[in-house]
């Protein structure tokens, strides 16, 4: 934590009291469920944002991230929605501060520097762990009490209500909790989450991302899309998600569907039929040790994601699809083992791959070959959520 003294030292020009830490996410199964009171499996990853606090006696957040220019500084006394925040790192703070505030908490200024090896647009969910860091940095500053679960959903409603980005609460919980973990939103207010005890160290594969090269920015409207779609899907049943939705019913009014909602947002809602039954499938491989149904699942997955969901080319793009190249070189590459997926929102950002450990370096070679040096990142499942760092 040297390192984060130092910087904190030189921006703030005092000493930090206390560091913090929050991991990246991986999603293992439930593309796109969870805003859907789906189903989920995910994992804390082992990049993560850590944190150097100190309280300033003032009623001001002030907060630099390592490697941007910008002092962000947000008044406690005014955390009002402000439109002109909207896709900023102020409207993120702006909005876990007035979480924690509106469930009765007291809070006071503090200086916090934040440095994050979970690179921004990596399908990584950079932005949660950046969340569910300054919320549990908070928690731990003000002995708020705040469980896990409480964390994720403030984190949640900052990128909801004052980000503006119509997140599902499978990133924020998955950085908050940690482990790997199987996830119920069938009542978002209650989600029931379970641990899943496997040690994919010893599974004789390599857990791989890759960075297609294409960032996330300038995407909400694509993500956006996708819910509003499955929403007119779900208001020609009279329900608000898709959970609710009977799939028997939903086959036999198909007709009715496209005609209100289009054929897009019908393909959308098959896939998170089919989406959240692999889970199921996927949880129950694990828990009986068979990796390699795990294995087809996961392709699966992929598959569905990518002619069903509809989210690894954004609308229009022709010469630049790197997510559709990156998981066609990684399928290419791995010759019909393993398993390889796009994961998170999509459309940019990474994909997924299992790869055999024996074709890791082969494998590392031909992605980084194309898609340039340090794109392929082999990462460990990390046990912890968003926790405090000690000495």
């Amino acid at each position: 934590m040297q390192h984060l003294t130092e910087r904190f030292a030189e921006v703030f020009h005092s000493a930090p009291e206390r560091f913090f830490s929050a991991p990246g996410r991986t999603e293992l199964g439930g593309n796109h469920t969870d805003h859907q009171h789906g189903l989920v499996l995910a994992a804390a990853i082992e990049p993560d944002a850590r944190a150097a606090v100190a309280l300033n006696d003032t009623s001001i957040i002030r907060l630099v991230s390592e490697g941007y220019p910008t002092l962000y500084q947000v008044d406690l006394r005014d955390l009002a929605v402000h439109s002109e925040e909207k896709n900023t790192t102020a409207a993120l703070i702006r909005g876990v501060a007035s979480g924690f505030v509106r469930r009765g908490y007291c809070l006071r200024g503090f200086d916090i520097y934040v440095s994050s090896t979970v690179l921004p647009g990596s399908g990584l969910s950079s932005s949660a762990a950046f969340e569910v860091l300054l919320g549990t940095a908070i928690n731990g500053l003000f002995s708020c009490g705040a469980t896990a679960v409480e964390i994720a959903r403030i984190a949640q409603y900052a990128e909801n209500v004052y980000f503006g980005k119509p997140c599902g609460l499978m990133d924020q919980m998955a950085s908050s909790v940690g482990g790997c973990l199987s996830i119920d939103f069938a009542d978002p207010a209650a989600p029931r989450i379970t641990p899943v005890d496997f040690d994919f160290s010893a599974c004789g594969h390599a857990l791989c991302i890759i960075d297609s090269g294409a960032s996330h920015a300038e995407l909400t409207d694509e993500y956006a899309a996708i819910p509003a779609e499955l929403a007119a899907v779900c208001g020609v049943f009279g329900k608000e998600v898709l959970r609710r939705v009977s799939e028997e019913e939903f086959y036999a009014r198909l007709t009715e569907v496209r005609n209100a909602a289009g054929d897009r947002a019908a393909l959308r809602a098959m896939h998170i039929f089919s989406e959240n039954r692999r889970v199921t499938a996927q949880v129950e491989a694990l828990q009986r040790g068979d990796f390699s149904t795990f294995l087809r699942y996961v392709n699966e997955s992929g598959l569905s994601s990518q002619t069903l969901l509809q989210n690894v080319i954004p609308t229009g793009a022709t010469a630049y699809q790197e997510v559709a190249l990156s998981l066609a070189l990684s399928k290419h590459l791995l010759g019909g083992r393993g398993a390889v997926r796009v994961h998170g929102g999509g459309f940019a950002g990474t994909i997924q791959a299992f790869v055999p450990n024996d074709l890791l370096t082969s494998f590392r070679g031909g992605v980084e070959a194309v898609l340039g040096g340090g794109s392929c990142h082999v990462l460990s499942i990390r046990s912890t959520g968003g926790t405090e760092l000690t000495n």
